[in-house]
């Protein structure tokens, strides 16, 4: 399976490079997973918040690989437990879908465009995560779905 994530801003914080490249390397056994990322647009530069989310929703689409099932992190999205995440993505395979891309978008959302380009939304809950955080968050639910897809242990 080949997923890309794509994600609106630059990591700065060394802590976050950190905690996502140690799940990136964990995930090499089981996927082969590349983040894209979409470099965030000011709205004071952009002329106001619905500009800035259409530059940035451009480039999330053009990271998006072609047919690939896109699945939104989105705060309304459906909710899962790890173990229903890892049998949706046991499902998406057996049906078919051998290309993920998760889209994590900017401070201000995603533009229209994007929102219609996605086959589903997934949220990790009611409570709002800066998106640095949502990105390690994914990941590590990543790889938690995998071991537990492959009956693999994993500590708690």
């Amino acid at each position: 399976m080949k997923i890309t994530v794509v994600a609106v801003g630059k990591l700065k914080e060394k802590f976050w490079v950190a905690a996502c490249d140690e799940y990136l390397k964990r995930l090499r056994p089981y996927a082969k997973v590349t983040v894209a990322e979409i470099p965030d647009v000011d709205p004071a530069r952009a002329g106001g918040v619905e500009a800035a989310r259409e530059r940035e929703g451009a480039g999330i689409l053009a990271a998006v690989p072609e047919g690939a099932h896109v699945i939104l992190m989105a705060i309304e999205g459906k909710q899962r437990s790890s173990v229903e995440f890892s049998r949706h993505l046991d499902d998406l395979a057996l049906r078919g879908a051998s290309e993920l891309a998760f889209v994590i978008g900017g401070s201000d959302g995603v533009s229209d465009a994007v929102r219609a380009r996605a086959d589903e939304t997934f949220s990790f809950g009611p409570i709002t995560l800066p998106h640095n955080l949502a990105r390690v968050v994914l990941l590590e639910q990543l790889y938690r779905a995998f071991k537990i897809s492959r009956g693999e242990p994993y500590h708690k």
